[in-house]
């Protein structure tokens, strides 16, 4: 048994059939050369052998007689209740069908009856293709996490046959043994009387800081939550249905722009977000006349930390002020998170997490008295950025050609982008509700926005 974080509480706690706090990832794979027609369906099979369920996939939530959630281990763990084979019909299989049937995949809630993830082989793509869909609870670990636990079920040959199911691996977990409980109970009590008092310093530094920034002595210091613009098409009341769109630009022309303008790969993606999501919105009607602010997560952790869990800060951070010169809104996005960056460095990471524990539960109150369409929301909408990795991985042979991340949408937020760089390329993973119109459009305005960033940055150099 062991004691839920209250951020990991926390996801349990916001969680609705509305607004379902799971994640997820739609990796595309290529079959591998002179391969049966159904490696897919075999692959589905044998998954179903791989009966030894580590931690924390063979955990549940117990809610009772307890007065903090606890984890407890599943005395059995059936795979046909995790592991599903779906196969798409000829003339339904294209980008869009996919990406159409992993949203309804997406929608439901995770029976907490049971532990709480999925995965689904999806077969039938065009030429040789087939697709994993895997979902977890949010609960079990955050982004970066649940990537390095993707990862680690994969070759890094084509030439290895060996079968490694993310579930049947050892990951960092929820506790430890029996024989180091006191040791581990006073290193906790140790830690948490420290983190207290860090937090509590931190905290007043963070309050400090957001009311410098309220009266104007300070400029991004910090974005103030709950004062981005609240009539936009991006924000509301989170309603059940969902729909996934995505973007892919090349992490060389990427590089390329960060060598010439000494930027960063948050700072391009950003920018074509930002050009992109005014576009979008002006199809729409609305014309914004003051930054968009986003929510973006930081990590917690400290360098080589491992841990499960979730360990993340959620913070508002205003994009450019409107322009039509993509090169100036690069700039400007740079300054920016460069005064963010140096912010979250000088708080500890315990004062983070209480700011964004806090702010979470206010909107999460509006949410749940369906207010999120009547008061302003925390930011315009949630930007992560995942790392991946560098090279192609593989799958018995078969090459993962793309990774796309599918995230949760937060308290009056039906949009959340996911940035994840993988083997060359960055995608973009946009999932929305139902409501939002013309999802795709945004997609494709991100490519586009990025084409008007390099002719921009290249103009300004000439």
């Amino acid at each position: 048994m062991s004691k839920l974080s209250l951020l990991d509480l926390g996801f349990f706690i916001a969680e609705t059939e509305a607004s379902p706090k799971h994640v997820g990832g739609l990796l595309i794979f290529k079959r591998p050369a002179k391969s049966s027609a159904a490696f897919a369906k075999n692959l589905y099979e044998e998954y179903l052998t791989a009966t030894e369920v580590k931690p924390p996939f063979n955990r549940t939530i117990d809610f009772s007689f307890n007065p903090m959630p606890s984890w407890e281990d599943a005395a059995r763990v059936d795979l046909s209740q995790h592991v599903f084979f779906h196969k798409l019909p000829k003339g339904q299989n294209d980008r869009k069908a996919l990406y159409d049937f992993v949203a309804r995949l997406h929608t439901p809630m995770l029976d907490r009856s049971r532990p709480l993830w999925a995965v689904h082989v999806i077969d039938g793509l065009d030429d040789g293709r087939f697709a994993l869909y895997q979902k977890m609870h949010h609960a079990y670990a955050d982004g970066v996490t649940m990537a390095r636990w993707t990862a680690e079920g994969l070759s890094e040959s084509a030439d290895s046959d060996v079968l490694t199911p993310v579930w049947t691996l050892k990951h960092g977990g929820h506790g430890g043994k029996r024989a180091k409980a006191n040791q581990e109970l006073l290193q906790s009590t140790l830690k948490e009387v420290a983190g207290n008092g860090r937090r509590v310093l931190g905290i007043g530094r963070l309050a400090a800081m957001l009311f410098l920034e309220s009266v104007n002595l300070t400029k991004n210091a910090i974005a103030l939550p709950f004062v981005s613009s609240a009539k936009t098409p991006l924000t509301g009341q989170v309603t059940p249905g969902r729909q996934l769109a995505t973007a892919r630009v090349s992490m060389a022309r990427v590089n390329a722009i960060r060598a010439s303008t000494r930027s960063t790969l948050n700072h391009i993606a950003l920018t074509c977000l930002d050009g992109a999501l005014r576009r979008y919105l002006q199809d729409q009607g609305v014309e914004l006349r003051r930054p968009i602010t986003i929510q973006m997560p930081v990590n917690l952790r400290k360098e080589g930390e491992r841990t499960a869990g979730n360990k993340i800060g959620i913070i508002q951070v205003e994009l450019s002020p409107p322009t039509d010169d993509p090169y100036v809104r690069l700039r400007n996005i740079g300054y920016s998170l460069r005064n963010v960056r140096t912010m979250v460095d000088s708080v500890a990471p315990e004062a983070i997490e209480s700011y964004t524990i806090i702010t979470g539960l206010v909107a999460q109150i509006a949410e749940t008295l369906k207010m999120s369409n009547k008061m302003p929301p925390m930011g315009n909408t949630l930007v992560s950025n995942v790392p991946g990795p560098k090279d192609f991985l593989y799958l018995k042979g078969a090459r993962m050609e793309e990774m796309h991340p599918i995230s949760t949408l937060p308290p009056s937020n039906l949009l959340n982008i996911t940035l994840f760089s993988y083997a060359g390329d960055l995608f973009f993973g946009l999932i929305a509700t139902d409501e939002l119109p013309h999802l795709e459009k945004l997609g494709e305005y991100v490519a586009e926005a990025f084409t008007e960033l390099e002719v921009s940055v290249r103009d300004a150099r000439a």
